[in-house]
């Protein structure tokens, strides 16, 4: 039991580099994380592909009144893999895109990873074709899907999958089906699910729909300013990046290390770890932090745990033991916000995000390093 708290406590052990191979199925653009997207926020997505998304969430309810929990990054995340956002191509004004998107043709060569053949359906009106079928537009639509969905949303009376608000508009309502609570996480799976049937698929989208998310709902600043403004910019800077065990340094987020005390490997996933995260942070302020959880507990003026974590201020580090007033059994170690919350690298499998400070056991004080 000993040896397992000493080894927990390392909430982050040395990072190593590495590489994996890209998601199969994405040909818009480089991906790593093991399926885990990284990046990810509105200045990524062209404006006028971001204004398609949000009109699409405007107009949803008007097709699928029970629909609920749809937003634009449900939108952006699906868009991003089908296409870059029809990054390279011109978006006019009224939404056509052009040159337009096309996949490849679905006839079972092989091309692409296609391996069924699929009959033309609409005589090439959308995919330039009538060999067979092709994906088009920026969702990345088969012709035969479009006829169901379809819609016009940018008022010319014709649905078409070249245009930007009809296609967010017709993924919109492809997502939702019938009537869709996509707030509950088991319902968005399914919808994306639906929409590639590939668990990586989903697992990639759903890292871009976090990633978004976390970009478009950020914590006021206001009051903060300085190098600790700094600080805390550069950690909430990271949401959305996948957690990583051994993950992150000085310079940014890396390939981690294999393994935690749950057993997961981080050497396939770029990220960052608790510690490895802190350590990013503070060296963009020319301070250097020790590697471990632990260790930087020594470093700066110690806030006890008796004071509550009403002593903490924004920027000091937060701390948490499996025997709170033992340092010694630091396992993991957050960057306080402000108002109760923290930016927080919590555990394997998920990704950087804003928390309560209580969202993790065995709260142990604080350390100020500003």
């Amino acid at each position: 039991m000993v040896a397992l708290l000493m080894f927990a406590a390392v909430c982050c052990a040395a990072p190593v580099g590495n590489a994996i191979s890209a998601y199969v199925a994405l040909q818009t653009g480089a991906q790593d994380d093991g399926g885990i997207a990284e990046g990810g926020s509105a200045a990524d997505i062209p404006a006028r592909m971001l204004m398609a998304y949000k009109k699409a969430v405007q107009l949803v309810g008007t097709h699928v009144p029970k629909c609920r929990g749809m937003r634009w990054p449900v939108l952006a995340g699906i868009a991003k893999v089908e296409s870059n956002h029809a990054t390279g191509h011109g978006i006019a004004a009224n939404g056509d895109i052009r040159p337009r998107i096309y996949g490849v043709l679905l006839n079972g060569s092989g091309a692409g990873g296609n391996t069924t053949s699929f009959p033309d359906t609409d005589g090439g009106r959308w995919d330039g074709t009538a060999q067979g079928e092709r994906a088009v537009g920026p969702f990345q639509f088969l012709p035969s899907t479009w006829q169901g969905v379809g819609k016009d949303a940018n008022g010319d009376k014709t649905a078409d999958p070249h245009n930007a608000d009809d296609a967010a508009l017709g993924a919109a309502l492809y997502l939702c089906g019938n009537g869709r609570d996509l707030s509950k996480r088991a319902q968005l799976k399914a919808a994306i699910y639906q929409y590639n049937h590939s668990s990586e698929y989903v697992a990639n989208v759903l890292g871009w729909i976090d990633q978004y998310t976390a970009a478009a709902t950020g914590p006021g600043l206001g009051n903060v300013s300085g190098k600790v403004r700094t600080v805390l910019e550069m950690a909430l800077a990271q949401r959305g990046v996948p957690y990583s065990w051994g993950g992150g340094n000085a310079s940014g987020k890396s390939y981690g290390i294999c393994c935690s005390p749950s057993g997961k490997s981080g050497a396939n996933i770029k990220g960052f770890d608790c510690s490895g995260l802190t350590t990013y942070a503070y060296a963009q302020v020319g301070i250097r932090l020790p590697r471990t959880a632990a260790a930087q507990a020594g470093v700066g003026r110690r806030i006890p745990a008796s004071l509550g974590p009403g002593a903490l201020r924004p920027g000091d580090l937060v701390f948490y033991a499996y025997a709170p007033g033992r340092d010694s059994t630091i396992y993991h170690v957050g960057i306080y916000l402000g108002g109760g919350q923290m930016v927080n690298a919590a555990r394997p499998g998920t990704v950087i995000r804003q928390d309560a400070v209580d969202a993790m056991s065995g709260y142990a004080g604080g350390a100020r390093l500003l």
